[in-house]
């Protein structure tokens, strides 16, 4: 194998949680005195961690604000966020194929840990992942590398060994600061040509086409 890790990014690539997003959000934004916004103008923000997501939305650079966001966000994600998640279709078996060839898997997010343990557990698939970093486990989230950096440690893996899978500009950054190889997948809202002006191992419709890449 080319690779001995795989390290996922969530959120449009591995799962889908847009509705809850969505409602969170909104929730936040109207309990700071904003209209609500667009489902398309969040959908874009998704992967980024919570204070830019509420930068790019409302053009507030305030701090104290942006961490106000964050904590109704969460609030109201600790209320819907598990049970307006899915997996796309497939990607369980694929992760349940890659643990049996011998990978060892994990999520980057900006997720918090508990909340991806969350999902796992409603679907059954905590035994296919072996290590989360979530946004609650770093100080700098992406496209900071620190939490693919604390992957790459606990596994004793060289940065060769290690490809990171995402789906947008953010994954892809990621990927480039800590140094590993990057698969871009579209099935976020980042365009092919967009993904493939970073350095990759590929740019994928999706986790089977890049399985399908990784034999």
């Amino acid at each position: 194998m080319r690779y001995k890790g795989l390290i996922f990014d969530f959120d449009y690539t591995l799962g889908d949680s847009t509705e809850g997003i969505v409602v969170c959000v909104n929730y936040a934004l109207e309990q700071l005195g904003y209209a609500l916004a667009e489902r398309e103008t969040i959908r874009k923000t998704i992967g980024l961690h919570l204070e830019e997501t509420y930068r790019v939305l409302t053009g507030d650079e305030t701090e104290t604000k942006a961490a106000q966001f964050s904590k109704l966000f969460i609030t109201k994600a600790d209320q819907v966020m598990t049970d307006c998640t899915c997996f796309f279709e497939g990607a369980l078996e694929l992760l349940e194929k890659w643990k049996g060839q011998g990978y060892q898997i994990g999520i980057v997010t900006t997720k918090y840990h508990y909340r991806i343990d969350s999902i796992l557990k409603k679907y059954q698939g905590a035994h296919l992942i072996d290590l989360i970093v979530g946004g609650d486990n770093v100080k700098h989230p992406k496209p900071d590398p620190e939490g693919v950096i604390q992957v790459l440690a606990e596994w004793n893996m060289d940065k060769s060994q290690v490809l990171y899978v995402g789906d947008s500009l953010v994954d892809a950054r990621t990927a480039q600061s800590a140094g590993v190889d990057f698969a871009g997948v579209t099935t976020g809202t980042t365009e092919k040509e967009a993904l493939e002006s970073y350095p990759n191992f590929g740019v994928f419709a999706g986790l089977k086409e890049l399985d399908d890449s990784l034999i």
